[in-house]
């Protein structure tokens, strides 16, 4: 896989907030799960199925983390399929965030954070694809 200069810097800054999106979820899958929540009130979770922070805790760590792990290893390792794991891992964490949002009722600045994070994975994604020819230099 060849890339333009323009190109290896977008697959780069992507490859990084994959990282970033992984390990981020690796540690608030662990604090859920270990501290039911990490100081998190137990009454966000009456108006969703849960009762405790553990299973939303593995969704956050397997489904989200692991995604975003997958995508930035695909990236480094320049799979084939590094652009749909990235859109796969982009759309993955809007949806927890939007899911978190409708489940708990609750608002924190982190959720625009995360969400802007999915939503920036995913136009690098369009970029690379060159559906967003602007954003990365053809030659």
């Amino acid at each position: 896989m060849h890339l333009p200069i323009s190109s290896r810097l977008v697959v780069q800054t992507l490859t990084v907030l994959l990282v970033f999106g992984a390990l981020s979820a690796f540690v608030g899958s662990a604090l859920a799960i270990a501290f039911n929540g990490a100081g998190i009130p137990q009454e966000y979770l009456a108006t969703s199925p849960f009762t405790t922070y553990v299973v939303p805790g593995l969704i956050l760590g397997l489904v989200v983390g692991g995604t975003q792990l997958a995508a930035a290893i695909a990236l480094l390792t320049r799979q084939g399929s590094a652009l749909l794991l990235s859109a796969v891992a982009g759309f993955g964490m809007l949806i927890w965030i939007f899911v978190e949002l409708v489940m708990i009722k609750q608002y924190s600045w982190l959720q625009t954070a995360y969400f802007v994070l999915g939503g920036l994975e995913l136009i690098f994604v369009l970029a690379l694809l060159g559906i967003i020819p602007a954003l990365v230099e053809c030659r």
